[in-house]
């Protein structure tokens, strides 16, 4: 639709900032995801990433890119995940968006955001971190790898977390259990994703679309 005429951006710029051109060109990201993790002292942390997909399904399996703040500091959700090795995935839907968001503040490692948002925790069964009450899905997972991201100075600027999903928690009305275990996007489950900047998008129209039968 757009001919063929394209603008060319190489990377070698150090001067130059590409996170607004890469998070405003690979949208819609899936459902900037809450993460709760907690420390070896039971400190809970409960964060939004958009920097998140599914990577594998043999076993289950997630990744997490997890930025530093500013000064190189890492953040409180990867600082956990590295002393215990654990964390929870909740997907975001749109009844919770405000709460969400509220949780992307840069706040004290010893404030804990589920009482800042005034969201509920629920037990996991084979982790440590609770997961979210108001969320309709959860992941409780187990970091299998970690692969440091480092500029073209050298320094250390994310992290990606690679994690095992140990086990599912689906909301009853929007399981399907047969033919195929899935989630039904029809039953109320409105997942929200992240687009460039401030702007978040809703679940809209959706259709099928069958693969080629080839052979």
């Amino acid at each position: 639709p757009f001919g063929n005429e394209f603008e060319g951006i190489e990377t070698s710029d150090t001067s130059r900032s590409y996170y607004h051109l890469l998070i405003s060109g690979v949208v819609p990201r899936p459902i900037a995801l809450f993460v709760s993790s907690q420390s070896k002292g039971g400190v809970v942390n409960l964060a939004p990433f958009s920097y998140f997909g599914a990577i594998a399904h043999d076993p289950p399996t997630i990744s997490i890119g997890v930025c530093n703040k500013r000064g190189g500091v890492k953040k409180d959700t990867l600082r956990n995940m590295e002393e215990t090795g654990e964390f929870v995935v909740n997907i975001i839907s749109e009844w919770m968006v405000d709460s969400a968001n509220h949780c992307s503040g840069e706040f004290p490692f010893e404030e804990d955001e589920f009482i800042l948002s005034g969201l509920t925790k629920l037990p996991s069964d084979l982790v440590a971190p609770p997961r979210v009450m108001e969320s309709a899905f959860h992941m409780e997972c187990k970091v299998t790898a970690q692969h440091e991201i480092r500029n073209k100075s050298g320094e250390l600027t994310a992290t990606n977390v690679i994690g095992e999903v140990l086990k599912f928690h689906v909301a009853k009305p929007l399981l399907v259990t047969s033919p195929r275990l899935k989630v039904d996007f029809d039953r109320g489950f409105r997942p929200m994703g992240r687009l460039g900047g401030d702007t978040w998008v809703k679940q809209g129209d959706t259709f099928d679309l069958l693969r080629p039968n080839v052979g």
